[in-house]
């Protein structure tokens, strides 16, 4: 009969073997290496047998420059400026905030 510590070297010894026969994956070093799948199926065989570089995922991490936008200066009529400050509370939203969406809005009908 076996002791309880000898079942569990041989369940750490069956894990060891398992763990050591697992497929070594093919690395993919470059973005062009992915190929178009025709369904998750396909999809999913090929990343079974690959895996990312480290690397090729640290450098795709956006990192933010120190400054995404300019401060500029804006002169308005003080009523003006009142009156889109009221909208804006009716909202619940900042005032400068609101602008900035109203001309992404208008640049976007622009284009």
């Amino acid at each position: 009969m076996q002791s309880s510590a000898d079942k569990e070297l041989e369940m750490a010894d069956a894990t060891d073997k398992a763990s050591s026969k697992a497929p070594e994956l093919e690395t993919i070093s470059d973005w062009a290496e992915i190929p178009d799948f025709k369904g998750p199926k396909e999809e999913a065989a090929f990343w079974a047998k690959h895996g990312l570089d480290p690397r090729l995922m640290n450098a795709s991490i956006h990192k933010p420059n120190v400054r995404e936008s300019t401060t500029i200066t804006l002169r308005f009529d003080p009523r003006m400026l009142a009156r889109i400050k009221r909208i804006a509370r009716t909202r619940y939203l900042n005032y400068q905030s609101m602008m900035k969406q109203w001309l992404s809005e208008r640049l976007e009908d622009e284009m």
